[in-house]
């Protein structure tokens, strides 16, 4: 698999170190150097997200070892209609990393007050195919794609400025995140949101080693594709040079942090060019690509309060929780 990938990548030439600045991928280059000529190398998750990699989560989301996805949607439908009764009337629905609209679809429903639907997400060519079937779908609803990176201040469209809003994070992607970062990003989210605002969240929860293994290494090889993509985007976008046959997914279980921890590893001693830096790895060199953490309800609930947030309800099945919270009113 991993070779046929990499022979349908073809490295655009180099561009000068010079040069990045002036790109439109500026960022994501200058995020990928930094991470690769870092001790010990790191990519970040949010980069997984391009069209390709976009389509392969999704084909992760159906696997029977992959729980969250299928936990998490009962959760929404079994429990729409009392989750939608915490919307305040004329609202926008804000969603984080938004990528697919599946789960955001349940809610649109369930909750006619929601009067508009912002899906905020960096993968703006899966973002906008989204956003026109939905406009297709719901003729009512007020669509606002917007194209930023939800872990930074953005700025909300101005026609529903004046709207209240339900921010909404399904997918337990607040797991990516280290602790710390997380209580940011909730800070992030408040202010976003607004006092009083709504965060509807999905949560993984701590749970056996056993299930939670399985779940990011597939019999399939579909996560080891998701995760050597990020390789392939850096060669498409980037002009990398990276061989995907040399590198390999790892993903294990670290049961003192309570996080899964994913990986990929040169299978060999090698130079790779990266916008035109050489890029040097030992065998058995690892690039860490993500972390996911696992919680219990009381610990997120702890941090959420922390950062501002009432806890309001939760719905959990002992595998995955959808929890509500209602920012603090100001003082």
């Amino acid at each position: 698999m991993a070779s046929a990938m990499n022979n349908a990548v073809k490295a655009a030439p180099s561009p000068a170190p010079s040069d990045l600045a002036d790109r439109p991928d500026a960022a994501f280059a200058a995020d990928v150097l930094a991470g690769l000529t870092a001790k010990p190398k790191r990519l970040s998750p949010k980069y997984f997200y391009d069209a390709a990699g976009s389509a392969l989560f999704e084909r992760i989301t159906q696997l029977p070892e992959y729980y969250p996805t299928r936990c998490e949607i009962a959760l929404l439908r079994a429990n729409a209609p009392a989750i939608g009764s915490l919307f305040p009337p004329n609202c926008a629905l804000i969603e984080f990393g938004a990528g697919s609209s599946k789960k955001a679809r349940i809610l649109l429903c369930a909750a006619a007050t929601i009067e508009a639907y912002v899906p905020v997400d960096i993968s703006g060519e899966f973002l906008e195919m989204d956003a026109a079937q939905l406009r297709r779908d719901f003729p009512h609803l007020k669509v606002h794609p917007l194209v930023e990176d939800f872990t930074k201040s953005f700025v909300i469209p101005h026609p529903v400025m004046a709207l209240p809003r339900v921010g909404f994070f399904p997918g337990s992607t607040i797991g990516n995140f280290e602790p710390h970062e997380a209580a940011q990003f909730l800070r992030h989210a408040g202010t976003t949101l607004g006092s009083g605002g709504v965060l509807i969240i999905g949560v993984d929860l701590v749970k056996d080693a056993q299930i939670l293994k399985p779940a990011y290494n597939d019999a399939e090889g579909i996560t080891a594709k998701f995760n050597l993509n990020l390789l392939a985007r850096i060669n498409r976008e980037l002009g990398g040079e990276f061989d995907l046959a040399s590198f390999e997914h790892h993903a294990c279980y670290n049961r003192e942090q309570n996080r899964i921890e994913m990986y990929l590893a040169s299978t060999k001693r090698q130079k790779v060019r990266v916008s035109g830096k050489a890029i040097t790895f030992r065998a058995g060199e690892t690039i860490h690509t993500e972390y996911s953490y696992k919680y219990t309800i009381d610990s997120f609930n702890a941090m959420a309060q922390g950062s501002g947030f009432v806890p309001l309800q939760a719905w959990s099945d002992g595998m995955f929780a959808v929890l509500a919270f209602r920012m603090a009113e100001a003082k």
